[in-house]
Order: structure tokens, then C-alpha cells, then sequence
């Protein structure tokens, strides 16, 4: 025998509805949870090439550092090779912090938009099947 929604009676219709909501509920979490994760990692990524940047960074004003020091030491040829050392280091962590912050703002806000869509278009769905 099948049930056609005309003849259940407002308690078994009650209890499919909480079913199904409860299911779309789950599925909802499962995404919201799938796409945070991704944006986490991206998120962790540009975290960490920014830290990288720092670290080089630091490398760079080492060598500048040495660069002053052997300027005042020696003269024109140590200082000038530190220099140029110094210069690519600054220039290489000015490129990771470039590419780090475009993958910090890639995973940013961290809301799990496609799950937002799908709740919207799930609530949608409802509102116009209540209406008929």
C-alpha cells in the first residue's frame, strides 16, 4: 500500500518532515564541515609562506647587517658582494609575503559559502513547497 502525502495522517507528517529535516541538517554540517577544512588549509598555507618571508627577511638583514660590517672593515669588494646577497634576500621575501597574503585572502572569510547557498536554496524549497 502506498502512502500518498493526502492520506498520512498530521502526525506521520510531522515525523517525515522531521526526518527530512534532521537529514538536511546532517548533510548541511557535512559540507559546512568539508569546505572549512579547505579553507583552512589554504589558510595554513599562506600562514606559513608568510612566515617563511619573515625568516628570510631575517636572513636579509643578517647579510645587511654583514654588508655595513665588512664595508667598514675592508672596503668596496666584501661589502658590496653582501649587498648584493642582501638585496635578493629582501627581494625573495618580498615576493613569499606577496604570495602568502593573496592565499591568506583566498581563504578569507572563513564561512563556508557554498553551504550558505545550499541552506538559502533548501529554505527556498521549503517556503515554496509550504506555499502550494
Amino acid at each position: 500500500m502506498t502512502h500518498t502525502s493526502e492520506n498520512l495522517s498530521t502526525g506521520e507528517l510531522v515525523r517525515q518532515a522531521a526526518d527530512q529535516i534532521s537529514r538536511l541538517v546532517r548533510d548541511e554540517l557535512a559540507l559546512a564541515k568539508t569546505e572549512m577544512a579547505a579553507k583552512g588549509k589554504r589558510a595554513g598555507l599562506g600562514a606559513g609562506l608568510l612566515g617563511g618571508s619573515g625568516a628570510v627577511a631575517l636572513y636579509g638583514l643578517a647579510a645587511l647587517i654583514a654588508a655595513a660590517i665588512l664595508g667598514l672593515a675592508e672596503g668596496m669588494p666584501g661589502w658590496a658582494a653582501a649587498l648584493i646577497v642582501a638585496v635578493l634576500l629582501f627581494g625573495t621575501a618580498g615576493v613569499l609575503a606577496m604570495v602568502g597574503r593573496a592565499r591568506v585572502r583566498q581563504a578569507l572569510p572563513p564561512v563556508p559559502e557554498e553551504t550558505a547557498r545550499s541552506v538559502r536554496a533548501d529554505i527556498d524549497e521549503v517556503k515554496e513547497r509550504a506555499r502550494r
